[in-house]
């Protein structure tokens, strides 16, 4: 009996010793994550990319997915510019300084407003603004869980990890992967109702050329300005 006691007490140890472990390991690894991420964010002066976007309604368990080509430039400490041209059907979508421009040529009509009301039409933007937060912007906003290593579609070996806001925003989980470079190349939002929207990188351009001018959205004219 004093033998099971002991060996007992002896795997007991063990196996705090090894969850002990795995959580150091998982602490390390956020926090090799995080350096990159912080090193990518110092680099990065802007961003072409082409983008997939998978909108899940989990009411109706239907996926819907677009494709289109985005501009970004980074503004350290500042709301950074976007902009996204989408495909089938034809929509571009504008943000500058928090203010949106969003343009469906095919309708005749164009919204604009603040981005701080906007709902879903502005997620692809907030979900790039990852992008553009440092290391202790995101350890102050979020609690980061490390998931794993995982290969997102086209390829690309990332860190996944998970973000759980601090305090309220649009949605409740924020799950990023993040390249050997420390480039977030996909983000999901998940939503308090379950809905998610995923965003996926490709043919990642860093560091070119993007005039200011590439942002603004001119609509035909007889188009019906709409200010949300």
């Amino acid at each position: 009996m004093k033998n099971y006691l002991r060996y007992g007490f002896i795997a007991v140890a063990l196996g705090l010793m090894l969850a002990s472990s795995a959580t150091t390991t998982r602490a390390q690894i956020v926090n090799e994550v995080l350096k990159r991420m912080e090193t990518h964010y110092k680099s990065l002066t802007s961003l072409r990319t082409n983008v997939t976007r998978a909108e899940y309604e989990s009411s109706l368990k239907d996926t819907t997915t677009r494709n289109g080509k985005a501009i970004y430039l980074p503004m350290k400490g500042k709301n950074a510019y976007f902009r996204i041209d989408w495909e089938k059907p034809n929509e571009s979508l504008a943000v500058i300084d928090k203010q949106y421009v969003l343009y469906q040529p095919n309708l005749k009509v164009a919204h604009t407003g603040s981005t701080d009301k906007a709902q879903k039409s502005t997620n692809v933007s907030g979900s790039l603004g990852f992008i553009n937060m440092s290391k202790a912007q995101l350890k102050a906003n979020y609690e980061i869980k490390y998931i794993g290593e995982e290969t997102v579609t086209g390829g690309t070996s990332t860190w996944h990890l998970e973000l759980t806001p601090k305090t309220a925003q649009k949605f409740k989980l924020a799950d990023i992967w993040v390249d050997k470079d420390g480039m977030p190349v996909q983000i999901k939002l998940t939503a308090a109702n379950n809905d998610t929207d995923t965003i996926l990188l490709t043919g990642i351009q860093k560091n070119v050329t993007i005039n200011g001018s590439e942002f603004k959205i001119t609509p035909e004219a007889g188009t019906k300005i709409i200010k949300d």
